[in-house]
Order: structure tokens, then sequence, then C-alpha cells
């Protein structure tokens, strides 16, 4: 497994591995990595000859400083995981490597893609996306691209930016993975309490009400309102939304019918952390 820091470099590492290997897969993240993220590189090590991961910590997609500066670093065992699940090449750039001249972001208007739920919550949170997955992709060019499911609305703007601006980078979505008991697995989940993870557990509990419901009872919008007012009931949970949407656009659902790529999202505050997560109700 080789390390690059400098882009310059990368660029040239990549363009003898295009030329002798063949298809190159990227895997962005901002470290602290785990199994979800594993998940990942095992779909580019299968869909691809050649695997970069950049470990990159994104000042520009955080609302707080604060998010920012306490964002876990755990560099070794990230190179470690990275080395087990086969990569070839880790791209650990400097903020003037990615932002070169221009430490700004662009404003990302997708219409209401990227101005509800996440988007309406954390204004200027998918400028930073977009400006930071627009400059790796330059510097990267990759054939395919790996994003997972549980940053939904993320990757519906990925896939955006692609359409418009790299239409020959194929984003591939890879499944929402999660720990033993349920929980969707993130960077994030070390700083929940045990006293607290109990209450933050209810936020699957509650999209798994909602399938079950979708399923059996035909009554999708009713288990919506119901578990949204059972969440809101405990005090231990902010919660921000609790909504059926379509997977692509981020439009409510809106009838009895659940279309293909329709999911349940959710996002709350719980013991000062905040927690996204989802299911998928209609059919691909």
């Amino acid at each position: 497994m080789v390390i690059i820091h400098a882009a310059a470099e990368l660029a040239d590492f990549l363009k003898k591995e295009r030329l002798t290997r063949g298809l190159v897969g990227f895997v962005p993240t901002m470290g602290a990595l785990h199994e979800g993220h594993a998940s990942l590189m095992q779909q580019a090590r299968r869909d691809t000859q050649v695997v970069v991961l950049s470990i990159f910590v994104n000042p520009k997609q955080f609302n707080e400083n604060a998010d920012f500066v306490n964002y876990p670093v755990t560099r070794e065992a990230d190179l470690e995981l990275a080395r087990n699940e086969g990569v070839d090449v880790v791209f650990l750039p400097d903020v003037s490597d990615v932002y070169e001249d221009s430490f700004q972001t662009e404003s990302a208007n997708y219409g209401d893609l990227t101005a509800v739920f996440e988007g309406g919550k954390r204004p200027g949170h998918f400028d930073g996306v977009v400006s930071v997955v627009r400059r790796l992709f330059k510097i990267v060019r990759p054939d395919l691209a790996f994003f997972g499911e549980k940053d939904l609305q993320q990757l519906a703007v990925i896939r955006q930016l692609s359409k418009i601006e790299f239409p020959r980078i194929q984003v591939i979505g890879c499944p929402l993975i999660r720990d033993e008991d349920g929980l969707a697995m993130s960077s994030r989940n070390v700083r929940i309490s045990a006293s607290d993870r109990g209450h933050a557990l209810k936020l699957h509990s509650s999209l798994l009400d909602v399938l079950r419901c979708s399923k059996t009872q035909g009554d999708l919008h009713g288990a919506i309102d119901r578990n949204r007012d059972l969440l809101n009931e405990d005090e231990h949970i902010e919660l921000e939304y609790f909504a059926a949407v379509n997977g692509k656009e981020f439009s409510i659902l809106k009838g009895r019918e659940v279309p293909e790529e329709t999911f349940v999202i959710v996002a709350a505050v719980v013991g000062g952390v905040r927690l996204i997560d989802n299911c998928r109700l209609g059919c691909s």
C-alpha cells in the first residue's frame, strides 16, 4: 500500500496505474474509519483494479468549528484497516493540496435537493461537501466513486454533481452498515454514552416499525406520524426530522403508493450527538 500526500504525485502514480492495471475506484473519507468504510473499500476492490482511499477532514463542511476541532483522528488504525482491505494507495492531502490557492467554497444550488432536510438544518454544509468532492474528483479522476447510503442525501447531492460536472465518473451507493444492536455505524458513535445509546436505538426501531406497517398494513403515513410523535415524547431525543422521501430528489412522499427509491429518513440529537439514519421502503 502506497501513501501519498501531494496531489501532483498522486496524479503521476495513477496515470501509470491506469495504463497497466485498469479502472480506478475511489473511496473518499474523513478518517476515523469503521466497518461501514471497510464495506466501501471492499466494494471498490470487487469493482475496480486500483483502489484509492482519501483521508481528509474537510473544514468547510462543519457548521460548528467545535465539531471540526473535535473530529476524531485515528490515523494509524485507519491505515491498518485500509491495508487489511487491500487498498492500493491512501491519499493524505493537506488543505493546500485540496483547495490550492483558494480556501473558498462554491454555492451548491441543486434546488430542493440541497435546501431541505440536511440542507435546511445545516446551512452551507452541502456547499462544503460539493466543493471538496469536486476538488477530489479532479485530483483522483476515478472511474467509480463509492459512498455509503447512510448519508443518503449527501449521496444524492454527489450524484447530481457527477451528472452535471463529471459524467464519466460512476457514483456507487453502498448499503448502510449497522452495529450488532442496530445503530447505524458512524464515527460519532464513540461519543454516545452507554445510557444514551438506548435512546439512540429508538431511531432504528422507529424506522423498522414504519417498514413493517408499510408492508403489512399499507399505513405508511400513519406509521410516520405515530413514530414521529413517539420520538418527540422522549426527552432525551431532540428530533429534527422524520419523513418518507424519494431517495433521489428528496421530495416528501405523498399518496398511498410507495414508489421505487422511497426511504424513511430521520435525524436527531441524542446526548449531544447528532445522528442520522434511514431505511429503504421501495424497491430499487
